[in-house]
């Protein structure tokens, strides 16, 4: 076994065409480190509807060079074999660690392999890649990113040509092109051929976010920004710039593009701690949002003053209150989530007597849906413009509810103030996520299988009325590896991420409130049950 490990790793080594993960493995082989080899040769990273997300570093279970340009040569012989293959594939990628490098192998093999390469100018938004797709007519696209994933992680996301990532079968077959891939030397990588793009895509992408506003509407919130180490700064401010809102006012520690990521222990606006500068700015300029993108600026975080301090706002709250918004301006079209964000979407939907839908969890779902018109995830991911990104964008959104906040402080009236109207007009829809961080993943196997073999028939004492293995699919989803319960009055999933090594419950309660003075008595009894919910699906899954 340690032979056969050995051989594995120099042969690896032979072909590896960077110098510094060379010198990394060459040095785990001169130390006999059979544990760290075996973890970096223990498989293969899965390529799936996330594409590839790893840790940096040499070997197959690791983000590299060699491990992209096999992505890469997989994906031209994908394209090749639908009869694409002398189409375009654009290239975008973020600021992390290696990013321009596996942009540049991209570009090379898609060109080597007889296609046409485009690199977007410099690291850019994820949401410039997925609008410069169908922009350019590519038949592809590719996005160098591990969004908010630590600083030791990259990752590598595709698209096809109708500007959506890709979903089953299209992830299989892609895979299988990528196994058949022996050998580097196979793989022709030109040192040149391919096009990098000027800024023309990006002032195209600028343009559009014209569509998302109302051009009548007032542009007079105030805003405090973080790009949280990321890409974001320069073309959220331009953005705002252009559609006539105050500048807004930096975190300036966050600011610009940094892949170490150096003041937040993980570069996502949901984690403890990452707010902490962007509230620190609010509480001195006295804004009337604060606005945060992740690093990759294709999510958007929103915070508001509530009493004395600020406090993020839930996914699903922004996504409530954007799509009240797009109603009273009189969108037409289809509102969908996905299946674990909240369900005041669809009662807002119902309400405004527009088509509704629930898809599996990702945008690669939910920008599919016919008829798009808005589409939101509780994750703090957004798509306001479906005929522009297929995909959430955090710059657009970040348009929007600065316009919300804009109409509703002409009006006196704040965000907060409009999620207790929806409340009382809805029901108080209340949601948490119990979420459980894990360095072995047999910790979320063996909680997956112990819900699967003793599912709970109560939660904080309310009856489950429903038990469903998402595995088998439902009359409306293809199956997934999830798990969900009905209550009397509540709803809980519980899924493993597709991104990172957690395991995700996301729970809601729905509590009347028939005026705005039965609010506070409902939120208590909201957050009793959410809390009680939490206790006993910990209890039952063994976590």
């Amino acid at each position: 076994m340690h032979d056969d490990l050995t051989a594995r790793a120099q042969a690896w080594l032979a072909e590896d065409p960077d110098p510094e993960t060379r010198e990394e493995l060459a040095k785990l082989l001169d130390a006999g480190d059979v544990t760290e080899l075996a973890a970096r040769f223990s498989g293969t990273l899965q390529f799936g509807t996330a594409g590839l997300r790893g840790e940096l570093g040499a070997g197959p279970m690791r983000m590299n060079r060699a491990v992209v340009i096999r992505a890469a040569a997989g994906l031209a012989a994908y394209l090749k074999a639908k009869g694409q293959g002398d189409g375009l594939v654009v290239i975008g990628y973020d600021a992390r660690h290696k990013s321009a490098d596996f942009a540049r192998d991209t570009a090379a093999v898609m060109t080597g392999a007889g296609l046409r390469a485009a690199v977007l100018p410099r690291p850019l938004p994820t949401p410039v890649l997925a609008y410069a797709i169908r922009h350019l007519g590519a038949v592809a696209g590719v996005e160098v990113t591990a969004s908010h994933n630590p600083p030791r992680d990259n990752g590598y996301k595709v698209y096809l040509g109708d500007g959506s990532q890709i979903v089953p079968p299209a992830d299989a077959e892609i895979a299988a092109e990528i196994a058949a891939v022996r050998s580097l030397d196979d793989v022709p990588r030109p040192e040149s051929g391919w096009e990098t793009l000027d800024d023309s895509v990006l002032d195209a992408y600028l343009a559009r976010t014209d569509a998302v506003l109302d051009p009548a509407s007032p542009r007079t919130a105030r805003t405090v920004y973080t790009a949280m180490h990321g890409v974001g700064k320069d073309v959220l401010l331009a953005a705002f710039a252009r559609a006539g809102f105050p500048e807004p006012v930096l975190v300036a520690e966050q600011a610009e593009p940094d892949p170490d990521f150096p003041t937040v222990a993980f570069p996502n606006p949901e984690e403890p701690g990452a707010m902490d500068l962007a509230f620190a700015k609010a509480r001195e300029s006295d804004p009337d949002l604060v606005i945060a993108n992740d690093p990759d600026a294709d999510r958007c975080a929103v915070a508001v003053k509530d009493g004395g301090d600020w406090r993020m706002l839930r996914g699903d709250e922004v996504g409530a209150l954007l799509a009240a918004h797009l109603v009273s301006r009189g969108a037409r079209g289809t509102f969908a989530e996905s299946i674990v964000s909240s369900s005041l979407l669809g009662r807002i939907a119902e309400k405004a007597g527009l088509p509704y839908e629930e898809t599996l969890t990702g945008f690669k779902w939910i920008a599919r849906v016919d008829g798009l018109r808005y589409g939101y995830e509780e994750a703090l991911g957004y798509c306001v413009d479906p005929e522009g990104v297929r995909d959430k964008d955090g710059i657009t959104a970040a348009l929007l509810i600065t316009e919300l906040a804009s109409q509703l402080k002409s009006e006196n009236r704040t965000l907060l103030g409009l999620l207790d109207d929806l409340a009382v007009e809805h029901g108080l829809h209340a949601t948490d996520q119990l979420s459980v961080r894990v360095e072995d993943l047999t910790i979320i196997v063996n909680a997956m299988s112990r819900l699967r073999e003793h599912p709970p028939t109560t939660l904080a004492g309310l009856r489950v009325t429903r038990a469903e293995d998402l595995t088998r699919g439902t009359d409306t989803l293809p199956p997934t590896d999830g798990l969900r319960y009905t209550l009397d009055g509540a709803r809980v999933i519980v899924r493993p991420s597709g991104t990172e090594p957690k395991l995700k419950c996301y729970l809601e309660v729905v509590v009347p409130a028939a005026t705005h003075a039965d609010l506070p008595t409902a939120r208590a009894k909201a957050t009793a049950l959410l809390t009680a919910i939490k206790h006993d699906l910990s209890t039952a899954a063994g976590i």
